[in-house]
């Protein structure tokens, strides 16, 4: 039942030392309560039949005793470690800096872009199981949707309530990429990486895109950057005075600063120009990213202090019940 078993606190077993003070104690007053008286001969008394009661009359105190060396196991915090496991754990975290511009609509992508670069990074959070991660969000301007968790349930969630509309439009790209970097510079995980996505240039905010790239190589975080949408036009949702029509629009991603951000801090650059494409590029990002693993051996600790925690109660309460029952004119 209990192979394996280790201790939290093992100093805290000098507490069963107090049971050599008790037991001294104990013998000292028993001799000192026994009555003594002349008699001519001991012989009747020998002959005398013995009762239960003398046989069983140090039951108390060993019950006692019993007691407090249980508590004292309890103290020192049993644990089993019987089953060690191979853990592949990364050690990484990531955020992810997406662009929900109102471009991001385009149907270039099924069903559109941003749909796309959502089920496509949830597919890739999915499969990340020991890795921290976060989201950021930016159009105008940006926020953080999602700081860093391994709570997949609830990031997962919050990717997808994400639509086009939530802040003001426009394409903050230097924003993005900061709010990102400021979720990321106080970590010590051992990788720290940003996957930033946009289809266009950027046109708004306070921070250069160039500006936040440097800041990111500062605190050694990694940025890939993803470029999202076809070579030449995308048919973009227009609204007309017959509802939201579909035109051919030039599609404008500036490529140049989003490789120079990627080779500022030690990433790499890549092009969506589909679905499909959009997926390889995660999965080469997951694969760039799993060459960091560290392999740990370790066991999974269990905390077993209720069993002794119950045979102390249990030692405690026949102690308790013998003292004031069948041995309770007994000093």
């Amino acid at each position: 039942m209990f192979e394996g078993l280790t201790f939290k606190n093992p100093e805290l077993f000098y507490l069963l030392l107090v049971i050599v003070p008790m037991a001294l104690w104990y013998i000292f007053r028993q001799k000192r309560n026994t009555a003594s008286i002349q008699v001519s001969s001991t012989a009747s008394v020998f002959k005398a039949p013995k009762t239960m009661r003398q046989y069983f009359r140090h039951l108390v105190f060993l019950t006692q005793i019993v007691a407090i060396a249980f508590f004292v196991v309890v103290l020192a915090r049993p644990q089993s470690s019987d089953n060690f496991e191979n853990v592949t754990t990364e050690g990484i975290d990531i955020m992810i800096a997406l662009d929900i511009s109102s471009s991001m609509l385009a149907r270039d992508f099924t069903p559109d872009r941003l749909e796309a670069a959502k089920n496509v990074a949830m597919e890739f959070i999915s499969g990340r199981e020991y890795d921290r991660m976060g989201l950021v969000v930016f159009a105008g301007e940006a926020f953080t949707q999602c700081p860093l968790t391994t709570n997949r349930a609830v990031l997962l969630n919050l990717f997808k309530d994400i639509h086009s509309g939530m802040i003001e439009d426009g394409t903050a790209i230097g924003n993005g990429l900061a709010t990102a970097t400021a979720r990321l510079k106080d970590s010590e995980a051992i990788s720290r990486v940003v996957i930033l996505l946009t289809d266009g240039e950027n046109n708004r905010g306070e921070v250069a895109p160039v500006t936040a790239a440097e800041i990111a190589k500062t605190f050694g975080i990694r940025v890939y950057t993803v470029g999202v949408g076809t070579i030449g036009t995308a048919p973009y949702p227009v609204q007309t005075q017959f509802g939201v029509q579909l035109r051919d629009m030039k599609v404008k991603i500036d490529e140049k600063t989003l490789k120079e951000i990627s080779n500022i801090t030690g990433g790499k650059y890549f092009r969506a120009t589909s679905n499909s494409k959009l997926e390889e590029i995660y999965k080469e990002i997951d694969k760039l990213e799993k060459s960091k693993i560290d392999v740990h051996e370790f066991s999974r600790k269990s905390e077993e202090f209720l069993p002794f925690a119950l045979l102390g109660a249990l030692f405690l309460i026949v102690s308790l019940i013998l003292r004031t029952t069948l041995f309770r004119s007994i000093p």
